[in-house]
């Protein structure tokens, strides 16, 4: 090691660590360091448990728990027993946010390895820190677009100490199109699209909607980006009209669709098909929009009925899902299987490296992988650029029983080994 290496380890692992420490939220710490009777690896991890994205994380507290159980027996690293202590913070769905805890994570608590998941507002921040600090680091959850152009990620060199798994625009795009190629309503499609990282990247006329739709026969009717938490959507409302939209697509946080959606209503607005990402994932939400939820359509990440099972547990989606309801008393939700998936990568990571002491070796393993996770496959060796692997993706529709709103998937066009569970509905 350099005089000016040594300094550089210096300066990210003590120096700085005092001011790290004064922008830490409370963590949630999975495993106390001083009880563990074998070596410890710290795994630091971000996501959004409160603010509007909190859907994504509302799952967080149970899919860890019961990681951290297993982690807590011990992985196997060449010949001895490793202990793994998640340490999980809150990103508060605010990019600064989630900076400043990972930074915390990095330089005060000193992690192994920091992972992150859900949009653009938590992924991009966190691998950000862990590319500066020189910090192994695994997300998911977020468009890979988004993630990689979003941070000015260059294809023909990628990053060095961050990588990423989920799927891209080109496979949500396909998915809608299949929704709206069932539907059989006319072309004219309106478009939602925040001016945020995800709403900026879906809207990107070269690499988001407007190109492909453009290109399949559909109209993409844009007004332009509007402000998140926004709340006053008249002039869409009255673009879409005017163009005869009977489509409605997008990608929103939960509080502007439902801005939108109720002041669709008051306007006269009726479209017969709408498939917004993100806001429309949870069930939660849904079930807060009543029966104006009943019809809605959106990607579909991970179900229950994904034939993938977990390499940690060995449970297949379905049990992992039910375990989450029976435990909770909720409805599954999409963000169980990439929470659980992102430490099934990384406890594969951590048997496989040669030197856990070493960040390189780390890394190493991280480019190594190919493991089948309960989100299906996970290999960085397959692109499409470097730093980033894909996950498969379907889409489907809300569709209200007597037992409350069920999630159904209605088009498998480019993941057919996931199985359909149901036809697609117009709305009223």
């Amino acid at each position: 090691m350099t005089l000016f290496d040594s300094k550089k380890q210096i300066s990210r692992r003590n120096l700085l660590a005092g001011a790290a420490v004064g922008l830490a939220a409370p963590a949630i710490l999975y495993r106390t360091r001083a009880y563990a009777a074998n070596p410890v690896i710290k795994v630091g991890h971000v996501s959004p448990k409160t603010g509007p994205l909190a859907g994504f994380g509302e799952a967080d507290e149970y899919v860890i728990a019961q990681i951290q159980k297993l982690f807590d027996a011990g992985l196997q690293n060449n010949g001895k027993t490793y202990t793994v202590e998640i340490i999980s913070k809150d990103s508060q769905s605010n990019p600064n946010r989630a900076a400043e805890v990972a930074a915390e994570l990095i330089l005060g608590e000193e992690v192994d390895i920091i992972v992150g998941d859900s949009t653009p507002d938590t992924t991009n921040p966190v691998a950000d820190q862990a590319e500066v600090n020189e910090v192994p680091c695994i997300t998911t959850n977020c468009p890979w677009q988004p993630y990689f152009f979003g941070r000015n990620g260059d294809p023909a060199k990628g990053f060095e100490y961050t990588y990423h798994f989920f799927w891209g625009l080109e496979d949500v795009i396909n998915a809608f199109l299949g929704l709206w190629h069932q539907s059989g309503v006319s072309r004219n499609v309106g478009g939602l699209f925040p001016n945020d990282a995800d709403g900026n990247a879906w809207g990107n006329a070269e690499r988001g909607f407007p190109p492909t739709l453009k290109a399949k026969g559909f109209t993409l009717v844009d007004p332009g980006r509007y402000q998140p938490l926004s709340d006053d959507f008249t002039s869409q409302i009255s673009a879409f009209k005017e163009a005869g939209c009977e489509i409605v697509t997008g990608n929103m946080i939960p509080p502007d669709f439902a801005n939108f959606w109720s002041q669709a209503a008051q306007q006269g607005f009726n479209p017969k098909v709408v498939t917004i990402g993100k806001a429309l994932l949870f069930p939660s939400v849904i079930e807060s929009l009543g029966d104006r939820g009943d019809g809605l359509t959106s990607e579909i990440w991970w179900s229950p009925d994904h034939p993938f099972s977990s390499s940690l547990t060995g449970e297949s989606s379905r049990q992992l899902a039910e375990g989450y309801s029976s435990a909770t008393g909720r409805p599954w939700t999409q963000p169980i299987g990439f929470k659980h998936a992102l430490f099934e990568v990384t406890a594969d990571v951590i048997r496989r490296t040669a030197d856990l002491d070493d960040p390189q070796a780390i890394l190493e393993a991280i480019r190594q992988t190919k493991v089948g996770t309960v989100v299906g496959p996970v290999d960085w060796s397959t692109g499409p650029v470097p730093n980033v692997t894909k996950t498969p993706l379907v889409a489907g529709q809300w569709q209200k029983g007597a037992n409350g709103f069920d999630l159904v998937i209605t088009t498998n066009n480019s993941a057919p080994f996931i199985p359909t569970t149901g036809e697609l509905k117009l709305l009223a």
